[in-house]
């Protein structure tokens, strides 16, 4: 009888450090995770400074330009106000576009080409992107690692029990090959 108690006390001390285990493993990655999302908006907030810079910077030298402003301003804005990561997807995808156009206008001012302002503002921008780029990385990274876990077995019964979701990537694809539509 006392052998017996023993065995069910020690299951019972295993199945609950295993709980304790899986809990605390859920709850790492799951701040990992958020933390990774904070470093992409710290990124984001970074580029979103730049742009009222660098449009003004082109706006000096292009004032007849006004479309390609208004778009590029909108498109801050709208991407400055998603909450999600799939909403950003897609707000950084037309903010990307806009700053595309913004530079193939900024093209053809050579005198805008050669100021030392707006070369420092695009390097600015591009030491940027690399950054939301590497972000991207890490916080997809966090994120397959948070929902594989949540998809083992058995994790996935602990994580279901108490409510763990499934994170969604940062997917912000780079859309290359299509020249900026520049319109006169």
């Amino acid at each position: 009888m006392m052998i017996a108690l023993w065995i069910v006390l020690g299951v019972i001390v295993v199945v609950a450090g295993w709980l304790i285990l899986t809990y605390n493993g859920l709850i790492l990655s799951r701040n990992r995770t958020d933390e990774a999302w904070s470093v992409i908006e710290v990124q984001l907030k970074r580029r979103y400074d730049l742009i009222p810079n660098i449009v003004e910077t082109v706006k000096a030298y292009a004032q007849h330009e006004e479309g390609v402003f208004t778009k590029v301003t909108q498109a801050r804005s709208q991407a400055m106000q998603a909450t999600t990561p799939e909403a950003h997807a897609q707000a950084e995808n037309a903010l990307s576009q806009t700053l595309k156009s913004l530079f193939a206008v900024a093209e053809s001012y050579p005198a805008l080409q050669a100021a030392g302002n707006f070369l420092h503002l695009q390097q600015e921008l591009a030491d940027a992107e690399d950054k939301i780029q590497a972000s991207r990385r890490f916080y997809n990274g966090n994120v397959r690692d948070f929902n594989t876990k949540l998809q083992v077995f058995p994790t996935n019964l602990i994580g279901n029990l108490l409510g763990f979701k499934k994170y969604a990537f940062f997917d912000a694809p780079d859309i290359v090959n299509e020249p900026p539509q520049v319109k006169f």
